[in-house]
């Protein structure tokens, strides 16, 4: 297939498209290379990807309508997996209109090429965000996610919504993606993994909030890309089930699917900073703050949905993907 893959610079992008390339389908990367972290290492993941056969990059902001409309039209695309985000639930209460513009105006266009190219399906990134507010555990498809509580969650369930229309009103194929606190090498700089293994082996303390009671349902990134190339390769169908009396939010009469992606099973944050520090082979200094505004304090995923459409859900033991992140760390940063 021909792939067009936003976000391609980005920690889960250049996962999936290195799983794309590998099986043969041909990608076209779009990524503006932003500096919302060190573009060094969006860099490093870019130049990977440009050394494999298949691989073509396109510098641009899928903000950017005019320039989403003409890459849609020039190169007819079969399928489409949109992982451009601006992503950072504490960055959403410092500047929110970075947000609305590459989340909303973003996947606006996103929608708008598909549908225009007819494109045969649209696998995008939801987040495990949306459940805000809810504590009944797990989180489960079926379960309302009206009560977001940061701007970035709002803009995920808003995607979950403009995407549900265009399902509906063009029969375009969409299917989101809820992830649940992905983590592995060439990870974000700005996820707990990454900022508790860098000070750790700088000798500086770590921040840990809530006073390390948030648990989190960790899960590796190569499980999250299984994920997403198994629902990439089953389209979304509508429900012949759906019931208008009682609508499960997850499916519709349209083409149209969400699904969670997690690891199903919570981990304490104390509990992850302590396979950091075997990892690693030293123990964290730890600085206990209370919770910070926009986060909950914890993730659960139900992946029974997941598994059933695709055959597949998560299983990475955190004390084995923690090792696999520390052992890349030690090897890009020469520590």
């Amino acid at each position: 297939m021909k792939v067009l893959l936003t976000g391609a610079a980005g920690f889960i992008g250049m996962h999936v498209a290195e799983r794309l390339l590998a099986r043969g389908d041909e990608v076209v990367g779009v990524d503006n290379l932003n500096d919302y972290y060190d573009v060094r290492l969006k860099e490093a993941r870019l130049a990977r990807l440009t050394s494999i056969a298949g691989f073509r990059f396109v510098r641009m902001s899928v903000e950017d309508h005019d320039g989403m409309a003409r890459l849609f039209a020039e190169e007819h695309f079969d399928r489409v997996v949109h992982l451009a985000a601006q992503a950072g639930v504490r960055y959403s209460l410092k500047n929110p209109k970075a947000y609305i513009d590459a989340n909303i105006v973003g996947f606006m266009n996103v929608l708008e090429g598909c549908r225009h190219a007819g494109v045969r399906h649209l696998v995008y990134a939801s987040s495990s965000s949306v459940y805000g507010g809810n504590t009944k555990m797990p989180f489960s498809e079926a379960d309302s996610v009206d009560h977001p509580v940061s701007l970035y969650a709002a803009t995920k369930k808003a995607n979950e919504l403009m995407a549900h229309t265009y399902s509906h009103l063009y029969g375009l194929p969409t299917t989101g993606l809820r992830f649940f606190t992905v983590y592995g090498p060439w990870g974000r700089p700005d996820m707990a993994l990454f900022l508790f293994t860098r000070a750790m082996i700088e000798g500086r303390p770590i921040d840990v909030f809530n006073h390390g009671e948030m648990q989190r349902d960790f899960t590796y990134i190569d499980d999250i890309v299984e994920g997403v190339i198994r629902t990439l390769d089953r389209v979304a169908e509508p429900d012949a089930t759906f019931d208008g009396e009682h609508p499960h939010p997850g499916r519709s009469r349209a083409p149209f699917r969400v699904f969670n992606i997690g690891n199903q099973g919570p981990v304490k944050l104390l509990d992850f900073i302590v396979a950091i520090e075997q990892a690693l082979g030293m123990t964290a200094q730890k600085n206990l703050l209370p919770m910070q505004p926009g986060d909950v304090p914890a993730t659960y995923a139900d992946v029974s949905e997941l598994a059933a459409w695709t055959g597949f859900s998560p299983s990475m033991p955190v004390v084995d993907g923690v090792a696999r992140f520390v052992a890349w760390y030690r090897d890009f940063y020469k520590t």
